[in-house]
Formats: structure tokens, sequence, C-alpha cells
């Protein structure tokens, strides 16, 4: 799904508009291949596996937060306002790492994988957040460019899967349910990409009415 919405992302010439999304997909591409390489010659329970795991998603979630930050950049264009939305990016980011870091500071022994992993966490919470902050934006501002709606929805339904995922995980941390979620969640997001950018054209655009009327389930329906 990933190297297919790569296809479709260059078949279309949208990388140029949308560099952050092809950096996240071929990096997820060598993450996966990587991961599985790993994962066949050491072994689920090896460090190496481990280690690896959580690292590279951390690095995968900042590459997200990105996406979402570009997102940002693509709505308020007409403000003028990239450069505070820049600055605003780097401190969250910055912010959560340190909230992390404070967080597993007292742990012992695998000091680094845990504040990976925290910071993954962290990071999903707060990119759930300034999702939905987005989505308000785009009604406020009556957003109708298809294309990037699309794109903000579907990293909403990713980030919101992904924190309940997480939020439950800790709540029956017995269950094993949750392991399936994150492989699920990496298929249906670039797969919904895949038909945004090969379905949906730049200079599609939705009636006015329909975006401020509408949430963000709703204009998903109205879309398929």
């Amino acid at each position: 799904m990933d190297a297919l919405a790569v296809v479709c992302l260059l078949r279309t010439k949208s990388f140029k508009r949308y560099p952050t999304i092809c950096l996240f997909l071929i990096s997820s591409c060598a993450a996966t291949i990587t991961t599985f390489s790993i994962l066949a010659t050491y072994g689920y329970e090896s460090r190496q596996y481990y280690y690896f795991y959580f690292y590279s998603d951390a690095v995968m979630t900042i590459f997200l937060f990105f996406v979402l930050m570009e997102l940002y950049a693509h709505v308020f264009a007409e403000l003028g306002v990239g450069k505070y939305v820049r600055i605003g990016a780097t401190v969250v980011l910055v912010g959560t790492a340190l909230v992390s870091l404070k967080v597993v500071a007292g742990s012992h022994g695998r000091m680094l994988p845990m504040f990976a992993m925290q910071l993954s966490q962290n990071l999903y919470f707060v990119g759930l957040v300034l999702t939905y902050i987005l989505w308000g934006a785009v009604m406020k501002l009556r957003e109708t460019r298809t294309r990037l709606i699309q794109l903000v929805l579907s990293l909403g339904v990713f980030f919101s899967a992904f924190a309940a995922s997480y939020a439950l995980g800790n709540l029956y941390p017995s269950s094993t349910l949750w392991r399936y979620v994150a492989p699920i969640l990496g298929i249906c997001l670039p797969a919904a990409w895949a038909y945004t950018f090969s379905q949906v054209k730049e200079d599609a655009r939705l009636a006015v009415a329909s975006v401020a009327a509408s949430g963000p389930i709703s204009n998903s329906m109205a879309n398929r």
C-alpha cells in the first residue's frame, strides 16, 4: 500500500506539493522491509527486533507529524502564516519529546526504547488533537479543496484509531487484540492516500454548504 501510494503520487505529480507525504511513504516502505528482514532473521522475541521496531516507529511518527504540519500549511496558505505554523510545530514537537523524556527518566535498562515508545504514544495523542483543530479550521475557513479535505480526514481517522488503541491497550494490557490494530491501520492510511491521489483531482472542489454543515464522518461518506 505504501508503494502504491508513492506510485499514485508520482503519476499525478503531487509529490512536489506534498513532499512530506512522499517522504513518509518511502520511509515506511524501507522500515517495513527492514523490519520483516530482522523479524525473519532474529525472530519476534529478539532484542534486534525489539529495538528496531520502537525506534523506527518513533521516527515514522515524527514524519507523520510533519505531514500534519504540511496540511496545516496548505489550509492556512492564504493567510500567510506558514512561518508561524513551522515555529509552532517545532515547539510542540520539542515539548512532546521533553515530556516523554521526563516520563521515562526514572526507568533503568531500556530507557531509549521506552523513550521511543513514549514519544510515539504522546505524538499520536498530540496529532489527534491537532487534527481535530485543523478540521475545525477547515470548516471555519470554508475549505473546499476535496483532495486536501480527504487527506485531513484520513489522517484524523488514523490518529483517532491509534490513540484509542494505545489507551485501550494501557487499560487492558493482557488483551492481544491491540497487536492487530497497528498493521491494519498501516494498510488503511496509505490505501486512503492512494485512492485520494489517483481518484481526486487537485482542482476538485466541494460545495461550501457541504463542508460547513457536515462533520468528518459525513463528509467522508459523501466523498465516497
